[in-house]
């Protein structure tokens, strides 16, 4: 059914739908992804023939894994062919931990860092375990087509040459980084006008 994800290192989990009839409440239903699968699509599945009027609406929700680092950000990647039929591209932060805001250019601020390099550690007293997001495309041109998924960012954590270094006493390679902010990407979710 192509309703899967990947992730780059922890097991986090997440859950998107999207659909025309969507609103941001419907993120705290106790049926959440029953609801969501009777009013639309999971990732990975197909939307067309968008109502008059009515933009794609995600439902997304992430959860850190339970021996794992918070979550940093969610994003929506929008991906669509223009009218000369270009392809066209576009990164939207949809939900993020703690108060940060959005510069003046739509760019938001780093998380921080809680990565000891030394001691090969971190803790999660940045990030948020759980996040959630109601999402509306702004742009939504119903007679182009487009796709949309989802990248989920976790809080910064030792990369893996930072453990073996820790571990094996040897001195961190000065060309590669210290740390890691490991990531999960869902299939898209696929628009197509009639």
């Amino acid at each position: 059914r192509k309703e899967v994800y990947a992730t780059t290192g922890t097991r986090l989990t997440v859950r998107v739908f999207a659909g025309y009839d969507f609103v941001a409440d419907d993120l705290h239903r106790h049926d959440f992804a029953k609801y969501g699968y009777q009013k639309g699509v999971p990732m990975g599945g197909d939307l067309s023939n968008a109502p008059k009027g009515k933009a794609p609406a995600l439902l997304i929700s992430t959860l850190r894994d339970a021996d794992g680092a918070n979550v940093d950000r969610v994003q929506v990647v929008k991906g669509w062919l223009d009218a000369t039929g270009e392809p066209q591209e576009k990164i939207y932060d949809v939900v993020w931990s703690g108060d940060r805001k959005l510069d003046a250019n739509g760019k938001l601020p780093s998380v921080g860092s809680t990565v000891n390099v030394a001691d090969a550690s971190y803790n999660n007293s940045i990030g948020a375990p759980m996040l959630q997001a109601y999402w509306k495309d702004p742009a939504f041109n119903a007679n182009e087509r487009a796709f949309y998924y989802v990248r989920v960012i976790e809080i910064p954590t030792p990369r893996w040459t930072t453990y073996d270094a820790k571990f094996f006493g040897f001195k961190l390679p000065e060309d590669v980084p210290a740390s890691i902010q490991d990531r999960a990407y869902t299939s898209p979710i696929w628009y197509t006008p009639e």
